[in-house]
C-alpha cells in the first residue's frame, strides 16, 4: 500500500476514541457504586463485562479482518460500540451497564486487532515504530483527558436547572437528573456515529497481513496451548493488564474510602495523571530500551511499581494521591516488554501466538473482580494487596524468560552519534 497520511491520521483518531471510551470506567466507578447502591463485587462485574469481551473476541477479530477486510471490519466494530453506548444512554441502569459494556468491549477488542496492521500498511513499515509510539502517546492523552471531561460534566450537570451552554443544556434534557455521569454515553454515541460516517466515506485499501499478523488454524492454537512457554507468557499478559486495570478501577474508590477525596475531582484527577504518566513512561522507555536489556528493565520497573503501590496503600493522604498516578509511570513499559519477550521466544506461529497473548487482556476483567470480592470480605486496602501477586509474577518473568533474540542495545555515547540516527 502506498503511504497514506490521511489514513494514518484517521487511525490515530481511532486510538484516541478507543482510549477515551475504554478508560472512563475508573473515574465513574465510585459514583456508580453510590448511585446504584452496589457492593464492591457487583461493581467489579462492570470492568469484568468489558474485558471479558476482549478475552473472547481477540482471536475471532483476527479471523474477521482476514476474511472481510479492514474497512468492513472497522464499521462492524464501531457498530458494536455505538450499539452498546446508545443502549446505555437510553436506559441507564446496572444490568444494562453490564450488557452495554460487554457490547462496547467487543467493538474495542475488534478495533485494536484491526488498526495495528492497518497502521503498518498506511504509514509504511519503515515508520511503523514511530507511528506506534505516536499512537501510544495519543492513547495516553485521551485517557488523561477523559477523567477531566467526567469532572466537568459532573460539575455542570449535578443539580442543573438552566443557564448552561448548548452542550450542557442539551445533555440535561437527555439524562436522568440523578445520573449526570450517564451523559458521557450520549457523548460517546455522538463521537462513534461521526466515526462511522467518516470511515464510510474514506477509501481504505486492502491490508496485506504479514505472516506474524495472520491467524492460524485451530490445530495451531491447540498446539500452542500445549507449550509451557505460551501459557507462562499468556499469564504474564493477564498479570500486567490485571495490575493496570486493578489500579485504574479501584484507586478513586480507595482515595475516597480511606482519605475522603472526592471521586469527581481528586479521584478523577489521579486516574487522569495515572494514564498521563504512563504515556510519559512510554516515551522515555523508547530511549531506555535502546540502552539496557529489556529483562533488566522489567525487573527494575516491577520493584519500583511494588514500592509505589505500597506508598499508595499505606502512606498518608497526599502521598497516596501522587503515588497511585506514579505507579502508571513504572507500568508503562511492562506490556511491550512482556509481549516482545513472548514473541521472541518462539520460532514460528507468531500471528496465532499474538492472538493468544491479546486474549490475556482478560486479566483486566479478572483482577478487578478478585479485588472487589476480597474488598467486600476484608476491606479494599487488604484487597488491593492482591496486586502484589500480579506484580510478583511480572517480576519473575525476567528470571525464567529465554528469548531466542534479545533487544538490541547501544552504549550511551552511541545514542547521540550520527551513525545510530
Amino acid at each position: 500500500m502506498k503511504r497514506n497520511n490521511l489514513l494514518v491520521f484517521l487511525i490515530l483518531i481511532v486510538w484516541f476514541v478507543i482510549s477515551f471510551i475504554t478508560n472512563i470506567l475508573g473515574p465513574v466507578l465510585p459514583v456508580i457504586i453510590e448511585n446504584f447502591k452496589l457492593s464492591l463485587t457487583l461493581a467489579a462485574f462492570l470492568p469484568f463485562s468489558f474485558f471479558l469481551a476482549y478475552g473472547i473476541m481477540s482471536i475471532p477479530a483476527g479471523i474477521m479482518i482476514e476474511r472481510l477486510g479492514a474497512k468492513i471490519s472497522m464499521l462492524i466494530a464501531f457498530g458494536f460500540t455505538f450499539a452498546g453506548s446508545f443502549l446505555f444512554a437510553l436506559f441507564p441502569g446496572y444490568f444494562m451497564a453490564l450488557a452495554s459494556l460487554f457490547i462496547i468491549g467487543i467493538g474495542m477488542a475488534m478495533l485494536q486487532v484491526i488498526i495495528n496492521p492497518l497502521m503498518r500498511e498506511a504509514g509504511g513499515e519503515e515508520h511503523f515504530a514511530f507511528n506506534s509510539a505516536l499512537a501510544q502517546l495519543i492513547f495516553g492523552a485521551a485517557s488523561f483527558i477523559s477523567p477531566f471531561v467526567f469532572t466537568y460534566l459532573m460539575k455542570e450537570l449535578s443539580g442543573y436547572q438552566s443557564g448552561g451552554n448548548f452542550l450542557v443544556d442539551t445533555l440535561s434534557r437527555l439524562i436522568p437528573p440523578e445520573l449526570p455521569w450517564s451523559s458521557l454515553y450520549w457523548i460517546f454515541s455522538l463521537i462513534i456515529m461521526a466515526m462511522l460516517v467518516i470511515i464510510g466515506l474514506i477509501r481504505i485499501p486492502k491490508v496485506e497481513l504479514k505472516d506474524d499478523e495472520k491467524t492460524g488454524a485451530i490445530e495451531t492454537y491447540l498446539g500452542l496451548f500445549k507449550s509451557k512457554t505460551v501459557i507462562l507468557y499468556f499469564l504474564g499478559i493477564m498479570a500486567y493488564v490485571g495490575t493496570e486495570q486493578g489500579l485504574a478501577n479501584w484507586m478513586s474508590k480507595f482515595l475516597k474510602t480511606y482519605h475522603g477525596f472526592n471521586p469527581e475531582v481528586e479521584g478523577a484527577s489521579a486516574i487522569g495523571w495515572f494514564w498521563g504518566l504512563m504515556s510519559v513512561g512510554c516515551l522515555l522507555g523508547l530511549v531506555v530500551l535502546k540502552l539496557f536489556d529489556s529483562k533488566v528493565i522489567l525487573k527494575i520497573v516491577s520493584l519500583l511499581a511494588m514500592a509505589t503501590v505500597a506508598m499508595a496503600l499505606f502512606g498518608p493522604a497526599q502521598l497516596a494521591l501522587w503515588a497511585f498516578p506514579l505507579a502508571g509511570f513504572f507500568l508503562a513499559l511492562m506490556y511491550s516488554i512482556i509481549f516482545s519477550l513472548a514473541l521472541n521466544s518462539l520460532e514460528k506461529h507468531h500471528g496465532s501466538f499474538s492472538g493468544i497473548l491479546c486474549s490475556g487482556i482478560f486479566g483486566g476483567a479478572l483482577v478487578p473482580l478478585i479485588i472487589g470480592w476480597i474488598g467486600d470480605q476484608l476491606g479494599l486496602k487488604i484487597a488491593m494487596l492482591f496486586l502484589y501477586v500480579t506484580l510478583g509474577y511480572i517480576f519473575a518473568i525476567p528470571f525464567w524468560a529465554k528469548p531466542l533474540v534479545n533487544n538490541k542495545t547501544i552504549s550511551f555515547s552511541e545514542l547521540f552519534t550520527k551513525k545510530t540516527l
